[in-house]
């Protein structure tokens, strides 16, 4: 980045937490109304700043440089404990977020509160932050879970299989490689043969010397752990090029969602401004795995009055990670009455297609049902090898929140009894951050997969005319029995 702008420097994590919400309160924050539900909102969107940084700050300090960091002895704080305690700060807000997200549906007044800056003006700051942070995913380095997907990618390609497959399907579900395959194909055809025989020359491996016994010169492993394994130049362009996307995915769904919803661009645009502006968004922009589930669902919920097409989000949503398996009870009763059979039927259409990537990413039948149970999440909850907060706490206590979680699910199926599209957002938002409590490989961070839905939330109006019967399309094709009759 520095070679196009002249002596850019990404912005420190903490600097950008305190600009960007300072931004948010002079952007979004009512002066004249200081008890508006809206400031409530922004103050708890702002509260998770602390939580990112202590996150962050943590995972970049491992506890071999722990000393190195600053003065030793028994006052010093570790990394450890840092992290700890933005997981503990985290679980906090978040907690008072679903709160939130449960009672939106009882708040029907719901008055218009426009920015504080003109739509022009947060349009043009909109596409200067995506830009920005576009940039520095280019410039980055992608996260190891994503690097995994594209390398299941290349053997679904090739119809290879290997253990990876298994061990990777603890944070991927087999839909997720198939939305590397056509950016990796793209990287492929872009890096040809002869122009990485040319960059594998050139880069060296860790010793300085060009490695012969491998084709497709790998980066270096990763300086935290020498025994990780190395990737390409196409699977971390691939990696790149996804993240992008997919925040891009969420930044145009967001707008569609309030010009064809809610009739009011401004506040898509307000929404994804905010969203752009978050510390979480900046400091995991190139995180597929956070970006891919909230663009699905922000995808769903645009295409909500096509139950079909919804379904099929839904369902690649399902493969990509089992969790929004949690959200079906409520997209089921919310079509009951017009849709029902049609959403089901798109979500069963991607099925198949899982199915088929269990069947080449397999050695064998074992694999393939083991591989089958964990897509599905039939399986006993993971006590063992786990991170985030569950790696300070006792993984046992997973169990309890596991449960209230699927009582919260399944609680959808009769509450609240009349559905609509304010309905489907805040709880679709309200059980993408359940998930988070007991979520055994980030333990709440992955705040990408709830944040589109609750900021649209937010910025919606009042939807209580939106309901099924009311706005889902008629099916225009009928099976000849239900014609004569």
């Amino acid at each position: 980045m520095s070679e196009i702008l002249f002596h850019y420097e990404r912005v420190n994590p903490t600097t950008w937490a305190y600009l960007s919400s300072l931004l948010t309160l002079a952007l979004f924050f009512k002066f004249n109304r200081l008890l508006s539900v809206r400031n409530l909102d922004l103050l708890l969107l702002i509260l998770l700043a602390p939580a990112m940084i202590c996150i962050k700050w943590g995972l970049d300090h491992p506890a071999s440089v722990a000393g190195a960091i600053g003065p030793a002895g028994p006052d010093a704080v570790s990394p450890q404990r840092v992290e700890e305690l933005g997981y503990l700060w985290l679980f906090g807000i978040n907690t008072l977020l679903l709160v939130r997200m449960l009672a939106d549906t009882m708040m029907v007044r719901r008055p218009l509160l426009e920015p504080n800056l003109t739509a022009g003006g947060l349009s043009f700051l909109t596409v200067s932050l995506l830009l920005f942070l576009a940039a520095n995913v280019v410039t980055g380095t992608p996260e190891q879970a994503d690097l995994y997907a594209v390398r299941r990618a290349d053997h679904l390609a090739k119809r290879e299989a290997s253990e990876l497959e298994l061990s990777s399907l603890e944070t991927h579900g087999p839909g997720f490689p198939v939305v590397f395959q056509f950016p990796h194909i793209v990287t492929q055809r872009l890096l040809s043969p002869e122009r990485k025989g040319a960059a594998d020359a050139e880069a060296p491996t860790p010793s300085g010397t060009p490695d012969p016994s491998i084709s497709d010169q790998p980066f270096p492993p990763s300086e935290g752990d020498p025994t990780a394994p190395r990737f390409s130049s196409a699977e971390e362009i691939t990696a790149k090029a996804t993240a992008i996307v997919c925040q891009a995915m969420i930044v145009l769904g967001i707008l569609l969602v309030a010009s064809w919803h809610f009739d009011n661009p401004t506040a898509g645009i307000a929404a994804a401004t905010l969203y752009l502006m978050l510390p979480y968004t900046a400091m995991w922009t190139g995180s597929t795995t956070h970006a891919l589930p909230g663009a699905l669902l922000v995808w769903a919920i645009l295409f909500y009055r096509r139950p079909f097409v919804a379904g099929l989000l839904i369902g690649l949503a399902c493969g990509t990670l089992y969790y929004p398996l949690f959200l079906l009870p409520l997209w089921i009763t919310f079509y009951w009455r017009r849709g029902a059979g049609r959403f089901v039927a798109g979500g069963l259409c991607v099925l198949p297609v899982l199915i088929l990537v269990l069947v080449f990413t397999s050695t064998d039948t074992a694999m393939f049902f083991a591989q089958l149970r964990q897509t599905f999440g039939v399986r006993l909850p993971r006590i063992e090898q786990v991170d985030g907060i569950w790696q300070f706490w006792s993984p046992e206590y997973r169990l309890p929140i596991l449960a209230f979680h699927i009582g919260l699910s399944l609680s959808f199926i009769l509450w609240p009894a009349q559905k609509n599209l304010a309905t489907l957002l805040s709880a679709s938002a309200a059980l993408m951050l359940g998930a988070q409590f007991w979520h055994a490989h980030s333990g709440g961070l992955a705040l990408g997969w709830y944040m589109p839905a609750l900021l649209l939330t937010v910025f919606r109006p009042n939807l209580e005319d939106r309901v099924a019967l009311d706005v889902v399309l008629p099916v225009k094709w009928k099976a000849p029995w239900r014609a004569a009759a």
